[in-house]
């Protein structure tokens, strides 16, 4: 396993904490784990405030395919793909390869890019419908903390089974209290989070040799 960070090259946005907060219900929270319309195209309480391709994950997708030295032909899974823009830049920036993504929203796989119809699969994490060692890398950015802790161990383990530990996962985290704290004032869908230990520890626990980063709210 490496920490490396494969979206140092993804753009900034600024978040506004506070008002997240203040709109923060336990109603909110439940419709933004539907993973619906209001989650991705709603108003910005509810999670993306509007989900639109923009190119942004072009060179993160550079990124990845230089990371591990991915080639035409070969395969590649998004885990939590949402509307497929990595699995459409992935394409893009290496001509060939098969670029394919899994998520457990029916309104994203439905609004999907057009250059992905037919890659994207409906299905969870934790059971992930593809054999053994079927993939040459396999990815998943800020979905695995979506789970509670025993679904994202199956999780690790499923990227695992079908990467033979060619794989990234990047989930929330935090360094110290302050940045727990900021944390759980602002998040609606992670059921599982930690600190980077903890995290490291639970990849163990799950057999995950592949690479990882944080999503840490500041």
């Amino acid at each position: 396993m490496a920490e490396v960070n494969l979206l140092r090259s993804l753009p900034r946005t600024k978040r506004n904490i506070t008002q997240r907060g203040e709109a923060k219900t336990p109603d909110v929270i439940a419709a933004a784990r539907d993973y619906g319309e209001l989650y991705f195209d709603g108003p910005r309480s509810y999670g993306y405030g509007g989900y639109r391709y923009d190119g942004r994950w072009l060179p993160v997708a550079r990124d990845i395919i230089e990371h591990f030295g991915l080639k035409p032909g070969m395969r590649v899974l998004d885990v939590g793909c949402a509307k497929g823009f990595l699995v459409k830049d992935l394409m893009i920036a290496c001509p060939g390869l098969e670029a394919f993504g899994l998520d457990v929203s029916h309104y994203a796989l439905t609004h999907c890019e057009k250059e992905v119809v037919g890659r994207l699969h409906l299905g969870s994490g934790d059971a992930l419908p593809f054999p053994d060692d079927s993939f040459d890398c396999v990815l998943s950015i800020n979905t695995i903390h979506n789970f509670d802790r025993v679904g994202a161990e199956k999780a690790l383990h499923e990227i695992q089974r079908l990467s033979r530990g060619r794989a990234f996962v990047q989930v929330d985290s935090y360094h110290t209290p302050e940045q727990k704290d900021l944390f759980e004032s602002w998040v609606l869908t992670a059921r599982f989070h930690d600190y980077p230990a903890e995290w490291i520890k639970l990849f163990a626990q799950a057999g995950y040799t592949g690479d990882y980063y944080w999503t840490v709210v500041e």
